[in-house]
């Protein structure tokens, strides 16, 4: 009879094992595969929550909820997004896209602003402002904004992404670096936290998991994360409102007559950027052939 930890979560993997967090976070178990997930060509995420043998074998992956290519990551909660205001000043169409792949996995995007330019980090505001993305910027002198963001982070699965020079390793250490400690980590490991791993997850002291993720600028919208033409504009929640009342039920959004998205573009209810951006995104995605997809 196989007795197994239910809901043991995996919170790091390293050549081949995975470091399983048993239910309630009691014990940490270093764990191998059944040979049959090699066979299959089934994956292992940092994330995943697993079934475990009584002899510390991974029997089965429950499903997940979403997954990211690189890093591999899953079941993630936030994903926050960290957005320089100026120097280097943010590329929208690269963010948008980001933005999109986020919510198409229903992963919760947080736009958290550095290095504040009081006009940019407006104009970015303004942008953002017409959607349900949260945008919080960083006050360095203000113990608001590290509250702000731990309270998201509480009981999440979290990870941070923003491209070089944004202020990410700033931030991160002016969040305390998540109070995480050597200790945190098995004894039976017998390592500490700094040996080197594609990803790992670390409990956070208010409850949830932040993803320690080496060398993370920008998660990879690959081909696996590639959203189909029809399914786009779902990723643009202020379109919603808008899109249902279009003269074409099939409306692309991008120049038919009567389409009352573009209508709002041009009242001002939608930003034109971001419209420029899911039109940009659109275009692409036709061009894609059945088989890329």
């Amino acid at each position: 009879m196989e007795y197994k930890i239910v809901n043991g979560l995996v919170i790091g993997a390293s050549s081949g094992l995975y470091d399983v967090e048993s239910e309630g976070g009691a014990q940490i178990v270093q764990c191998k595969p059944r040979g049959v997930f090699r066979k299959n060509e089934q994956t292992i995420n940092v994330g995943d929550r697993v079934n475990v043998t009584y002899d510390d074998v991974i029997s089965e992956v429950l499903e997940r909820k979403n997954s990211i290519i690189r890093p591999p990551l899953s079941n993630l909660d936030i994903l926050f997004f960290v957005v320089s205001s100026c120097e280097p000043s943010p590329n929208f169409l690269l963010l948008d896209k980001f933005l999109a792949v986020a919510s198409h996995k229903s992963i919760t995007p947080v736009i958290v602003l550095t290095k504040l330019d009081l006009k940019a980090a407006q104009d970015i505001i303004d942008i953002y402002s017409k959607t349900n993305i949260r945008i919080i910027c960083v006050d360095y002198s203000s113990q608001k904004t590290k509250d702000e963001i731990l309270a998201l982070m509480s009981g999440k699965i979290s990870a941070f992404t923003g491209n070089s020079g944004v202020g990410k390793s700033t931030l991160l250490n002016y969040l305390g670096n998540f109070g995480i400690t050597t200790a945190q980590i098995s004894k039976k490991l017998g390592r500490g936290r700094h040996t080197t791993r594609s990803v790992s997850l670390f409990k956070l002291p208010c409850g949830g998991y932040v993803a320690d993720t080496p060398g993370f600028s920008t998660f990879d919208t690959n081909r696996y994360d590639i959203i189909k033409k029809d399914e786009l504009a779902f990723c643009f929640e202020e379109f919603e409102q808008f899109s249902h009342a279009c003269r074409f039920r099939d409306c692309s959004h991008t120049t038919e007559l009567g389409c009352k998205v573009i209508e709002a573009v041009n009242k001002g209810l939608i930003s034109k950027c971001r419209h420029s951006s899911y039109c940009t995104m659109y275009d692409e995605a036709k061009q894609l052939k059945d088989w890329e997809i």
